[in-house]
């Protein structure tokens, strides 16, 4: 009980310290979703809500607007969808409106093209859903910080976990989609990191039939046994299905039977609606009763971009795009992020370390990275491109 009202006490007084010095801002942001082509998914359960990432927006206006009414900061977040095809003419829009912070919910080659626009006009762009590893290296922009986890992050907090539990042989399925290959390609990276052998590897090819058909289920069932039959020896499925072809039909349906982690089974998210460790659970209901549904990755993922922007406004007291990226990235910024521990970002190319859960479909079975994971900085760069790893220059 004494916790629960030297919280908001303590908050309040913070706050009281922080006006005495803030000065009245207005600040202005926006979510841009590219809605992309997608097949339907595997399951209705995944299906993609009309707010999603708008409704992880509306929370974090609140929760910035909680803070901001004692300092005089008034938070207002536009919410634009359009088509790849029109994705420019909306950015320029929000542009010409005098908006300079945006978070950005495309593809990888879109958010590049975006952010270089936003550039010339001195805006920053928050990358909430783009998992490209390139996009943290080479192809880094200093006006771009990733929310989003990486690629390179999410196997290896798999490759974690499976090496706490001694499943050191794998057995590495992928689709054959270029994006299914990019997330076969850090879970490769992630094997030789961290001294795990696959033992065999092999492609499942989309044809292009659908998946949610009446016979859809017994097809895979059908094919998916033999698929895997013979296999060498392995501890554990890996499955790197990026577009949601294949990998949600390999529990139950394997030849050998053996755990499934990657793309089904045992996944690595950033969050998921059922996840209440560490004070979640306040955020969950808050969320609920806001939206009407349950949180998505992708919601969380926008609520926390907002969220460094709201709490580098009030520690930096300024509504520059300029300043706020710059204090963000400074040893000075950290954040709490219902994750166990404050997050910050990677001052060498932009991206937030973060805790990454580990979720079955009904709880949160473990987080990465594990116990006795150790690094000089800070354990959480045991996940993703640590500093010697990344050709990023533009953060030098």
């Amino acid at each position: 009980m004494l916790r629960r009202i030297f919280a908001p006490l303590s908050a309040a007084l913070m706050c009281m310290g922080l006006a005495g010095q803030a000065s009245a801002l207005d600040v202005r942001a926006a979510v841009l979703r590219i809605d992309s082509p997608r097949l339907l998914p595997i399951s209705r359960y995944d299906l993609t809500p009309d707010d999603l990432g708008f409704a992880g927006a509306m929370l974090a206006d609140d929760d910035n607007g909680t803070t901001g009414s004692f300092l005089g900061h008034t938070y207002e977040t536009a919410q634009v969808s359009a088509s790849p095809e029109d994705a420019d003419a909306a950015l320029d829009g929000l542009l010409a409106d005098g908006v300079r912070l945006i978070v950005v919910m495309a593809e990888g080659p879109d958010l590049l093209r975006l952010t270089d626009r936003a550039a010339q006009e001195g805006a920053l762009v928050l990358n909430a859903t783009a998992p490209e590893a390139e996009l943290r290296s080479g192809e880094c922009r200093a006006s771009l910080l990733h929310i989003a986890p990486s690629n390179l992050m999410l196997a290896d907090a798999v490759a974690q976990f499976a090496v706490w539990k001694k499943w050191d042989e794998w057995f590495l399925v992928s689709g054959s989609n270029p994006a299914d290959q990019a997330l076969a390609d850090a879970y490769r990276r992630a094997a030789r990191k961290f001294g795990v052998e696959i033992t065999e590897e092999r492609e499942f090819e989309d044809t292009g039939g659908s998946r949610r058909t009446d016979s859809g289920h017994v097809l895979v069932q059908r094919q998916l046994p033999a698929f895997t039959q013979g296999a060498k020896r392995h501890d554990v499925l890996v499955a790197a299905d990026d577009t949601d072809y294949f990998a949600r039909y390999l529990p139950y349906h394997l030849a050998t039977p053996r755990p499934v982690m990657g793309s089904a089974g045992l996944r690595p998210v950033t969050f998921h609606a059922a996840h209440e460790a560490w004070g979640t659970t306040q955020f969950q209901t808050r969320f609920e009763d806001l939206t009407g549904r349950y949180a998505r990755p992708e919601d969380y993922n926008v609520w926390l971009a907002l969220r460094v922007i709201g709490e580098a406004v009030t520690r930096a007291n300024t509504n520059d795009p300029q300043e706020i990226r710059d204090y963000a990235l400074s040893g000075a910024f950290e954040l709490a992020a219902f994750k166990g521990q404050k997050v910050t970002f990677r001052d060498w190319n932009g991206q937030l370390r973060q805790p990454i859960l580990l979720y079955d479909g009904m709880i949160t079975v473990s987080v990465s990275p594990q116990e006795g994971f150790l690094h000089q900085t800070s354990p959480l760069d045991t996940l993703g491109l640590d500093r010697p790893e990344t050709d990023c220059t533009a953060f030098n």
